[in-house]
């Protein structure tokens, strides 16, 4: 049987403190802050090498400038260059030792690196600086899922729910923490909160028909394997094959 499937990419939002939308009059050439702002509006339309570009240049103009840093270092996250990623949020942290958006953000680099125990390092700076930070919490309860922690990691899902109840993704990793310690009946009650509040990701139906294999409901179960195909989630061939032999039917 499949082990649960944890999500490690993540969606990172960018660190704004000034509104960002695309500019249509020209830059002054010494102005920063309206690079940076540019990029951050490349980079929300997927234009990454030009947001690359535009951060690099508002570095050149401030090379103290640790929101530049912090938000180059989220185009080599989305671009997969997890090492420069953490170099840069390396320089923000060392300009603004309070900036705990960009621990938490090297984090997630180390954390799609692997390298669980670095993540939580990072995770609990991020939340020393900011305990109310619900992100963190979600982010090393993920971490932690990853290393075999499950109790810490349902306590830190629980912690990110006491600051956002509507946290759809708490919800989906403290399902999958649950599914790990077979207590199958809240792994259930999680899948269907996180349904409940976004009933648009084909992975939580299938997180949940995962469950209703276990405890051999498979009517429910292809249930949730339908709804999860029918919102584009490809099913693993192996699961599928498993799935037919236990229930003896084929859809």
């Amino acid at each position: 049987m499949n082990r649960p499937f944890y999500i490690t990419s993540i969606i990172i939002i960018f660190f704004l403190l000034s509104h960002a939308s695309s500019q249509e009059k020209p830059i002054e050439p010494n102005d920063a802050e309206a690079y940076n702002n540019r990029g951050i509006a490349h980079a929300k339309i997927g234009q990454y090498d030009q947001a690359a570009l535009d951060f690099s240049k508002a570095l050149e103009i401030n090379p103290r400038f640790e929101k530049a840093y912090n938000n180059r270092g989220i185009i080599y996250m989305n671009k997969g260059d997890y090492d420069q990623a953490i170099l840069d949020f390396n320089k923000a942290v060392k300009i603004n030792p309070r900036f705990e958006q960009a621990y938490n953000n090297r984090g997630n680099a180390y954390k799609e690196k692997r390298d669980y125990d670095q993540a939580i390092l990072d995770y609990n700076k991020a939340l020393e600086l900011n305990p109310k930070y619900s992100e963190a919490y979600y982010n090393r309860g993920n971490a932690r899922t990853n290393r075999g922690q499950y109790d810490r990691a349902i306590l830190d899902c629980n912690k990110a729910l006491e600051i956002n109840p509507r946290y759809e993704k708490a919800y989906y990793n403290r399902g999958n923490a649950y599914i790990e310690k077979k207590q199958y009946d809240e792994a259930i009650l999680d899948f269907n909160k996180a349904i409940e509040i976004n009933p648009g990701v084909g992975l939580t139906y299938y997180a949940r028909g995962r469950v209703y294999r276990f405890k051999e409901d498979y009517q429910k179960c292809w249930e949730d394997i339908k709804k999860a195909q029918n919102l584009g989630y490809r099913i693993p061939r192996e699961f599928l094959d498993d799935l037919r032999k236990a229930s003896g039917r084929e859809n």
